[in-house]
This record gives structure tokens, C-alpha cells and sequence, in this order.
């Protein structure tokens, strides 16, 4: 039975996707176990792991809960990430947004 889960987004540089993503999690990496990966931890069993390999960066998807899309689209705007606005998708609302190197973030929710 699986108990957990780490999504792994592949990113070109390190450094700018620190400063991305804190702004996107509001707040820095939780963990750095090894050069080249940092980690967000959103409970004791899932998270998201950010790997700098620019061979095979760009064609990452994650798609994250959220509890209020519309306070995520607020705070998104406020941190000046851009996004097409919350759409209705799979019996619900998503955001969808990209980081830097093209990696898609798909937040579902209400």
C-alpha cells in the first residue's frame, strides 16, 4: 500500500528556482539532502523535490490540492507569478501556472 508520495519537478538552475518556488510555497526548501535538489515537505508523507538536471529540464507536471483557489490566485498575484486565472477543470477549479523552464504547477480545488 503506498503511504506517500514526492512529486519531482526537473529544473536548469538550481538558484532560480530556489527564489521561484519559495515564492510560490511561501517559504524556503524545507531540506537540501544532496546538491542539486531541493525539497518542500507538506506533511509527514508527501512534498515536492526540485532536481537541477538541464538535460532533462521543462517537461515536469505536479498537481497540488489547494483548499481555496481563490486565495491562491491573490497570493500568486501578489508574489508577481503569472497565471491564466482559475478555469473550471475535472469537476472543479484549477490554476495552472509555469516556472521558469516551462514545468507545469496544476493546483485543483475550490
Amino acid at each position: 500500500m503506498f503511504t506517500g508520495l514526492m512529486a519531482s519537478i526537473i529544473v536548469n538552475y538550481q538558484d532560480q528556482a530556489h527564489d521561484w518556488y519559495s515564492k510560490v510555497f511561501e517559504r524556503d526548501p524545507d531540506a537540501s539532502p544532496m546538491p542539486g535538489l531541493l525539497e518542500w515537505h507538506f506533511g509527514s508523507e508527501f512534498g515536492v523535490q526540485v532536481w537541477a538536471e538541464p538535460q532533462r529540464a521543462g517537461y515536469s507536471t505536479a498537481v497540488i490540492a489547494e483548499s481555496d483557489i481563490g486565495a491562491l490566485a491573490e497570493r500568486l498575484t501578489a508574489a508577481g507569478v503569472d497565471y491564466g486565472g482559475p478555469e473550471p477543470g475535472g469537476g472543479q477549479r484549477i490554476l495552472q501556472i509555469a516556472d521558469p523552464d516551462g514545468n507545469r504547477i496544476v493546483f485543483s480545488g475550490e
